[in-house]
């Protein structure tokens, strides 16, 4: 029996971790026991333990519960934790997902450890070293056995690198891969974007309609720490909201609504709050996220999984960062780096706002899970 640990600390994580344990628990049972770790990187419980239950995940078998705090202390504490585990437990492998501090901390305790690191969503790239997510992206990348790249180009990011010609010999002996495997957020917006229909009635509850609102989310921390641009993307939400008569639904990041007071400026926030045509609601449930995307006008967003569930429902993305990993969002038209620019996101909202955009099938084929437990069964059995 292959025993793994998957390691999960983010709301995006959550959700990406019920591919894979949907997949072992429906045909991988009899070969793979998987425990689930949460770090508690994200601790409010909207943004973590809800989403274990909405989704149908196991809950965690090990809860580090760390918190919020600087990069070095919060990483530091997760990889005290995670090493701990290791070292009390015997498992095969660690699964990764994505880019944060939890990624980090579970890449350096496995790999000191000698223990194979599984990294999906391997790849991607902005090439920025001054965005954390950046800096943990490159350590995952360099240090797991096999590198699961979700689409064609963070595969071609992998092999500009030279990953699939490293004669390096990882744990355990065995030879790093580099997998196109495609994207395991596409498998679930399939599982279960019928279900968000069935169960979410967040429309009703935001007085919105189909294609009628425009859904915004906030909480990547140059947005959110930097007045100046915290300032220019609330302005641009009220200005478009207003000169378009266009409901805004915003539901607010426990980050974001925390630094408000301090870096957006009062009149602008007394403004927003007393606006009919702003509404802000507290994060939303996996379900919920899903129908606004689905149905709103446009989307912006900071957030990579958003700009990408957003393409898989059809919704035109402005995206609130210079660059972004999925550059096939941008390089198909149906989705404009902004930044934090005031006139460049209005601008983008009047390119994208009724245009006809075109979402070719580029994350894979609905059975990214399947290919990514085959890959790894297959090659932890080379020695077991």
């Amino acid at each position: 029996m292959i025993r793994l640990l998957t390691i999960i600390g983010a709301r995006p994580q959550i959700i990406k971790a019920a591919a894979l344990s949907r997949e072992i628990a429906n045909h991988f049972t009899d070969e793979v026991e998987e425990r689930i770790m949460h770090t508690g990187q994200h601790y409010d419980e909207n943004m973590s333990a809800h989403f274990f239950e909405e989704l149908g995940i196991p809950a965690p078998y090990y809860q580090l519960g760390v918190g919020s705090a600087s990069h070095g202390v919060q990483t530091a504490k997760m990889i005290e934790g995670i090493e701990q585990v290791l070292k009390q437990e015997s498992f095969d492998g660690v699964v990764l997902y994505g880019d944060t501090n939890s990624t980090l901390a579970g890449t350096i305790a496995a790999s000191k450890l000698c223990i194979p690191i599984f990294h999906i969503e391997a790849g991607l790239r902005l090439y920025d070293m001054e965005i954390p997510e950046e800096v943990n992206r490159y350590v995952c990348d360099q240090l797991s056995s096999i590198l699961f790249a979700p689409t064609q180009t963070a595969m071609n990011n992998l092999i500009a690198e030279g990953y699939d010609q490293i004669p390096m010999r990882m744990y355990g002996n065995r030879p790093k891969q580099v997998i196109l495997s495609g994207d395991v957020m596409y498998d679930n917006s399939i599982y279960f974007s019928r279900m968000a229909e069935e169960r979410s009635t967040i429309l009703s509850q935001c007085d919105v309609h189909s294609k009628g609102f425009i859904l915004a989310t906030i909480h990547r921390n140059n947005n959110t720490d930097q007045p100046q641009r915290l300032n220019t993307i609330f302005s641009a939400l009220m200005d478009i909201a207003e000169d378009h008569q266009l409901p805004v639904v915003l539901p607010l990041h426990p980050r974001t609504r925390k630094l408000i007071p301090v870096n957006l400026d009062a009149a602008l926030w007394e403004r927003i709050q007393h606006s009919p045509l702003i509404r802000i609601i507290p994060p939303a449930s996996f379900f919920d996220i899903i129908q606004l995307e689905k149905h709103a006008q446009v989307v912006i967003t900071d957030s990579g999984g958003v700009q990408k569930e957003s393409f898989f429902f059809s919704t035109p993305t402005i995206i609130l960062f210079q660059d972004t990993p999925w550059v096939e969002i941008v390089e198909h038209k149906a989705g404009i780096c902004a930044d934090a620019d005031y006139d460049r996101i209005l601008s983008a909202y009047q390119q994208l706002a009724g245009a006809e955009v075109r979402f070719p099938p580029l994350f894979g084929d609905g059975h990214a899970a399947h290919n990514i437990m085959t890959h790894i069964i297959d090659y932890l059995k080379t020695t077991k």
